[in-house]
């Protein structure tokens, strides 16, 4: 028994050794080739930190960055690179100007690159977080100048970015002042107070309370 402890002991510290000189990766349970030091120019923090930010398992975190590491190797990815990896899930249609604001919503601290912590974060309120947790994600990715409120010009920017993306070959028989009309009905029914832009109150309230403003937004939530 003693002797299994200190084989334990041994192994743990070699691990921690290990993390510490950037030789064994926790997140992909693997060691680092040394060719590869080189290029992870940004680390994430520590796997027991992104548990307790995020909805994901260790598995799936795992899984999550191997692949994101595959794609972008130095950790980091910039809008350019994170446009043509999101131009593969939508290739009947111009994916740019989404993926553009995307990238915007994911890059919470400006760096013009998104690391996978951001990726992560982004992504856990997405798939896991609560209702109203995804209708703030929204609602930050709407506002694109971020000064806390949504203008009818920027909700048709979005919206013309999403209809672009999905292609004529989704909607063959769109008129072109399909976007338009869409936010027109949004805000007709979100505007509560008539002042020609939205807040993040009259947001969450509207989509809280409206089920067809809600079953509406859901048709995007491939897209996001």
């Amino acid at each position: 028994m003693k002797s299994k402890s200190r084989d334990q002991s041994l192994s743990d510290s070699r691990a921690d050794s290990r993390e510490l000189d950037g030789s064994y990766d926790p997140l992909t349970d693997s060691m680092v080739e040394d060719g590869q030091l080189s290029a992870l120019s940004s680390r994430p923090e520590g796997l027991d930190q992104m548990l307790q930010r995020c909805s994901f398992s260790r598995a799936e975190l795992q899984v999550l960055y191997r692949g994101f590491k595959n794609e972008c190797p130095s950790g980091m990815v910039d809008e350019e690179t994170f446009k043509t990896i999101y131009s593969q899930f939508f290739p009947q249609g111009n994916s740019s100007s989404y993926a553009h604001f995307l990238f915007e919503a994911f890059d919470t601290n400006k760096h013009g690159a998104v690391s996978f912590e951001d990726f992560v974060t982004g992504l856990s309120i997405i798939l896991r977080g609560s209702v109203t947790d995804k209708l703030n994600w929204a609602f930050n990715l709407y506002d694109l100048n971020k000064d806390g409120c949504i203008t009818k010009e920027e909700m048709t920017d979005i919206m013309r970015s999403i209809y672009d993306m999905m292609g004529t070959c989704t909607y063959p028989c769109m008129q072109d002042d399909a976007p338009r009309e869409h936010v027109e009905n949004f805000f007709q029914k979100m505007d509560m107070n008539h002042d020609g832009v939205v807040t993040i109150e009259e947001f969450l309230e509207s989509c809280l309370k409206d089920e067809s403003i809600m079953q509406s937004m859901h048709m995007f939530d491939n897209v996001i």
